[in-house]
């Protein structure tokens, strides 16, 4: 197992923006297990997009390690960079970097330099794409996305470049995460993102359903209240099922 590390450049990258667009920033960390190194980058621009700091880092940790001849694993959280650079990319170049709609691809300038680093790099060794769930504890991502954020926000955040064996994010190379857990999270923010079919509130032990959440908000704030959103008839039914028969203990 290590010596098939020894072999591999890690790379974890990450853009941020507050605003899309707005201030922005992108994060990388490079790691050399074979040359016991770590290498920090970062940058920021003033107005700009997510998707254009994703790219951002992803172009410069290549830039960076362009004579490196380790295979790579590059892992990032935007499906945007890994579906543009392994499927998305022979179409815009054969419609001559127009996409499906006929309109010109975004980052046209930035994509050509992605796809001529990763080509180049192609030649010598292998690339591979991993795509890691946001804040899912891999610590690669998690410093990535740190340094990405703090330079959006106008920080100036110190980047390590030194041993791997003195670096302080210690499981660098742990990519794994308790994908139960992260399920579970998901779900949650899928379901917030569904059309809600009614509010449902308790006050007092009286059940009322309400179409809009600020009509649900006026009766149960500053008080001693449930509140459950709906997104159909029949969970609709069981909350008010559930609660009936908790109200009746």
């Amino acid at each position: 197992m290590q010596q098939e590390l020894e072999n591999k450049l890690m790379i974890f990258t990450d853009g941020a923006s507050l605003g899309n667009p707005g201030p922005g920033g992108y994060g990388a960390v490079l790691v050399f297990p074979m040359l016991d190194e770590v290498v920090e980058l970062g940058g920021n621009k003033p107005r700009t997009t997510n998707n254009e700091m994703e790219l951002s880092a992803v172009i410069a940790a290549f830039s960076h390690s362009v004579t490196s001849t380790s295979h790579v694993h590059l892992h990032t959280d935007s499906s945007y960079v890994i579906n543009g650079i392994t499927k998305w990319v022979y179409g815009w170049e054969k419609n001559d970097w127009m996409t499906s709609q006929k309109e010109p691809v975004s980052h046209k300038e930035l994509w050509q330099s992605l796809v001529s680093l990763v080509r180049e790099r192609e030649r010598a060794t292998s690339v591979s794409w991993h795509h890691v769930p946001g804040h899912s504890g891999v610590n690669g991502n998690e410093r990535a996305d740190a340094i990405a954020s703090d330079f959006a926000a106008g920080g100036n955040p110190k980047l390590f470049r030194g041993r791997l064996s003195i670096y302080d994010q210690k499981e660098i190379l742990d990519t794994s995460y308790d994908e139960e857990e992260y399920a579970k999270r998901q779900a949650v923010k899928d379901r917030a993102k569904l059309k809600a079919y009614s509010y449902l509130s308790i006050v007092d032990g009286v059940i009322d359903k309400h179409p809009t959440w600020a009509e649900c908000e006026r009766r149960v704030k500053g008080k001693k209240a449930k509140f459950r959103k709906a997104v159909s008839a029949e969970e609709e039914k069981e909350i008010i099922e559930e609660w009936t028969n908790q109200n009746k203990k």
